[in-house]
């Protein structure tokens, strides 16, 4: 059974930086394409950013590009999401989601496992 478990959220000020973490278990966690997502309240969920499973390319929401950065590490199983210059309109809860094919998707119907999700508030 995979499972997929994010921290690193928080509530933080205008322009601060967080990072969160996303560890995998109970899967092939080197092969899997993994993203973040994102869901602000009455928002649909959204895509931030993912990887390849080679980590060799990334991809970002064009409202994240040069603020956010998506790394893995996949001795410890883990994805990372840097999120740096915070703005109030990134406020939402923020999933992992790992990706069998491995391609590192921008489309939620691809991913085939996800997370809980952790609360990210930025206050202006």
């Amino acid at each position: 059974q995979v499972q997929l478990v994010e921290s690193g959220g928080g509530l933080v000020q205008a322009g601060d930086s967080l990072r969160l973490s996303c560890v995998v278990s109970g899967g092939s966690f080197s092969t899997y394409g993994m993203g973040w997502f994102r869901q602000a309240p009455g928002e649909e969920r959204e895509f931030v950013a993912s990887i390849r499973w080679s980590a060799g390319n990334t991809y970002y929401a064009d409202s994240v590009k040069g603020r956010f950065t998506i790394d893995r590490d996949n001795a410890k199983s883990t994805v990372y999401l840097q999120m740096n210059s915070l703005e109030p309109e990134d406020t939402a809860v923020y999933y992992c989601a790992a990706e069998q094919q491995g391609g590192g998707s921008a489309y939620e119907y691809e991913y085939d496992y996800w997370g809980q999700g952790t609360q990210v508030t930025v206050s202006s």
